[in-house]
């Protein structure tokens, strides 16, 4: 029952003709809390829808040494920026994580493997070697390290291009023939897509290698995108 004693009243009682109400009506209570939801559910779907949609985008890891890395290139001048650049004007929804690391071996390519499966890529470039060669790193070690690399990813259900590299002719003719030789016995023994050499269609190309006469300018690296994307195009698929 109502009295109608002057009292302080609650902030949610209110008095309306001689009726008591436990809730008054709040339009500007109700506009707050429809402005709240609708923030709540954007953010929902920004921290948490975001990840389902980029789950749709397959990966396509390139995982090398320097010549991934763009040792000595500007930002977005590697050969994976190029790629990306590349399948992005061909219709290919693919997002390229370049995990080059300047310096790396194929050893360092064993240790690190595990943490380019973790993230389910659909495709990795690989593409190691160059420094075991120039160090002069046994040969046979390389090759293993290699064939590692490669029955890992195949286990895990990934497709695989095998980029190889050859070295300077001055480590004499025998050795650099041995070294080619590794990546034409793993393309023999796993069947991935292949690029024998990755400098294979810049090497009659001036200003395509730096002053180190190692690595690949910018204009190089564009080069080097379109020789792997040839290889690359039967693993590709695009999206509906």
């Amino acid at each position: 029952m109502c009295h109608h004693t002057e009292r302080r009243t609650s902030p949610l009682i209110s008095s309306t003709h001689g009726r008591c109400r436990l809730f008054p009506t709040l339009p500007s209570y109700t506009i707050v809390v429809d402005v709240r939801r609708t923030l709540i559910v954007s953010l929902w779907i920004l921290f948490f829808g975001a990840p389902l949609f980029a789950a749709d985008r397959p990966l396509l890891v390139c995982f090398g040494d320097s010549i991934t890395a763009g040792y000595g290139l500007g930002r977005g001048e590697s050969y994976p920026d190029a790629l990306q650049r590349d399948l992005d004007k061909l219709g290919y929804n693919y997002k390229i994580e370049n995990m080059g690391t300047s310096g790396a071996t194929t050893k360092d390519a064993v240790v690190r493997l595990n943490s380019v499966i973790s993230l389910r890529p659909s495709i990795v470039v690989v593409e190691f070697g160059g420094n075991d060669g120039l160090r002069g790193l046994p040969l046979g070690q390389t090759q293993q390290n290699l064939d590692t690399v490669l029955t890992k990813l195949e286990g895990a259900h990934i497709q695989v291009l095998l980029a190889g590299i050859t070295l300077p002719p001055n480590y004499g003719p025998d050795y650099v023939r041995q070294f080619d030789e590794i990546f034409v016995d793993l393309a023999a023994k796993h069947h991935p897509a292949t690029v024998p050499m990755i400098y294979m269609d810049l090497v009659k190309v001036p200003g395509t290698i730096q002053p180190d006469g190692i690595h690949p300018t910018a204009k190089g690296s564009e080069i080097i995108a379109r020789t792997l994307l040839v290889a690359l195009k039967p693993l590709l698929r695009k999206s509906r």
